[in-house]
């Protein structure tokens, strides 16, 4: 079996269970998948699925792409992936995958990136306290003392300083699927997954079962 997905955040709402209670859901547009490559132990090293997801016009491929995806079919696509599957024999180039691989209840881990933030300060980077703004302060916003007046004499390595805020991968992991609507190839998952709403997003499944 495959182990994940590709999808696209559509946002966030949320919905009533069955015993009354209000959940916050994230809406993620998952799959249909089409199997652009198969990977095997024998001539790759590994097992894997290379994943297409998103079409994408062919005039906006280059020629190596082009040829690549004619192997699996004549459509294109904007997003490709791979995922480690078990026995890759069972699957062939052009196979649609759709979200009928997870169930209700399920946990899962969520890969997608943040939201970049740009330069920001220790305050909004970090969660620093400002300094008095009274007394003749000048240390309002800014970081303070990072360096040592004895041993070692130097800026600690690794110091929270300012700089690049967001822009990376992240991974929300074991999070409960609430719903799943196979017409609308939506999953309905439990709190926040990292990434800007239309943002890509891998849904995995558990490298480990949960006790």
């Amino acid at each position: 079996m495959c182990k994940g997905l590709l999808g696209k955040k559509m946002g966030m709402t949320g919905l009533f269970t069955p015993d009354g209670r209000y959940v916050p859901v994230t809406v993620i547009e998952t799959g249909p998948c089409v199997v652009t490559q198969i990977k095997t132990r024998s001539r790759d090293g590994y097992d894997a699925l290379q994943l297409g997801f998103s079409e994408k016009k062919e005039n906006r491929v280059n020629r190596p792409l082009k040829g690549h995806f004619k192997k699996s079919g004549e459509r294109c696509f904007r997003y490709l992936r791979e995922f480690p599957v078990e026995n890759p024999e069972e699957y062939s180039l052009g196979q649609k995958i759709t979200l009928e691989m997870f169930s209700v209840g399920e946990r899962v881990d969520v890969v997608g990136t943040t939201k970049g933030r740009g330069f920001s300060g220790v305050i909004k980077r970090h969660g620093f306290h400002r300094g008095p703004m009274t007394h003749g302060s000048k240390n309002i916003r800014r970081p303070g003392s990072i360096g040592c007046s004895a041993t070692p004499s130097k800026v600690i390595k690794g110091k929270k300083l300012p700089g690049q805020y967001g822009n990376v991968r992240q991974t929300a992991r074991n999070l409960e699927i609430v719903d799943i609507r196979a017409d609308d190839n939506m999953l309905l998952i439990k709190g926040a997954v990292p990434g800007s709403q239309s943002g890509l997003v891998t849904v995995n499944k558990l490298k480990f079962k949960q006790q």
